[in-house]
């Protein structure tokens, strides 16, 4: 969805500007293209820069409970240098290259509720203003889309998605998110685990899989969590049995004998860049939009049915929701 608004920084007879994405999902590590149109206002404007950030909604957990805000994790300029003339109209053609940790927002073609958007900074002679915000849509790699098919297979099903503020300890993550696609277990293992967390780490070698259980307490025990991480490379991914080596990868986990607390690999410390929306939380994972969203899963089979009684098509709404309380709020 596109929207447009006036330089509020520069008044009524501003400049706007509209960026549109060309259509489709992206990819972590691949393009993004789009153009971005100007619309001249009702004098000469001298365009400084035009800069495109990918903003993330993300959840933080504090002492009293958690918060969403948004995450700006890549910034690029992608033009600039001219001068706009009254009334005149400009396009500049764009392309950016997502980092290859980029959360995947959908799933089989279906919205999983992770809200990501590409912004539009304008900065003119004497003025600056974010003035256009777009939904941006991130499918899986090959890779990550032949693990999550092998869960289905083995049985799992699609819980929620959400994005955590922090750092996993041990891994080589780069961005100050990461992802968690919560899965209920399949039955073998519905006795020993309440559910299972995957994240992807990807970058160019490969993706870093870590698998967090949340194992359930025995009569003379308590419930913890164990944690194994894997790493599988982008080549080759068609002729492996992934049935076989995620199954093995449940088993371990599932077998680890080690408990962690929460925050023993979860650094989950506010970084720099996040912006608190004021929405509080006092749970550990909160019940949002993922925990609505239907996932269709093709030959997969992850989560049939729908979780909390919403639907994708809510989901979608939500999504555009937060977008324009965002451009209210800078307003």
């Amino acid at each position: 969805m596109v929207f447009k608004r006036l330089l509020g920084s520069l008044g009524v007879g501003g400049p706007s500007v509209d960026t549109v994405l060309e259509p489709g999902a992206a990819r972590p590590g691949g393009p993004v293209r789009g153009q971005v149109h100007l619309q001249g206002g009702k004098a000469d404007f001298d365009i400084e820069h035009i800069t495109l950030e990918l903003v993330a909604r993300v959840e933080a957990e504090h002492e009293g409970g958690e918060h969403e805000g948004f995450v700006v994790f890549d910034r690029s300029t992608v033009g600039g240098g001219f001068r706009l003339g009254e009334g005149q109209h400009h396009s500049v053609p764009f392309s950016l290259t997502l980092p290859w940790e980029t959360p995947v927002t959908e799933l089989y073609g279906q919205d999983l509720g992770i809200v990501l958007g590409v912004r539009t900074e304008l900065a003119v002679a004497g003025g600056k203003d974010k003035g256009d915000l777009d939904a941006l849509a991130v499918g899986p790699l090959p890779v990550q889309e032949a693990v999550l098919e092998a869960f289905g297979q083995l049985g799992f099903g699609f819980r929620s998605a959400d994005l955590e503020l922090g750092h996993i300890g041990g891994t080589g993550q780069r961005l100050p998110f990461y992802q968690e696609l919560e899965l209920t277990p399949a039955p073998r293992y519905a006795q020993t685990v309440n559910e299972i967390e995957v994240t992807f780490l990807a970058r160019p070698g490969g993706v870093e899989v870590v698998l967090e259980a949340d194992k359930r307490g025995g009569f003379l025990s308590s419930g913890h969590d164990a944690v194994a991480r894997f790493t599988v490379g982008h080549d080759g991914v068609e002729h492996q049995d992934w049935n076989a080596v995620v199954d093995g990868w449940v088993r371990q986990l599932v077998e680890h004998r080690a408990s962690y607390g929460s925050h023993s690999f979860h650094d989950a410390h506010a970084a720099p860049g996040f912006h608190d929306t004021g929405h509080g939380h006092g749970s550990q994972h909160r019940a949002g939009p993922g925990m609505g969203t239907v996932v269709a899963a093709g030959a997969a089979g992850l989560a049939v049915g729908v979780v909390g009684g919403m639907v994708a098509a809510e989901v979608v709404d939500e999504v555009g929701d937060f977008f324009e309380g965002e451009e209210e709020e800078e307003g």
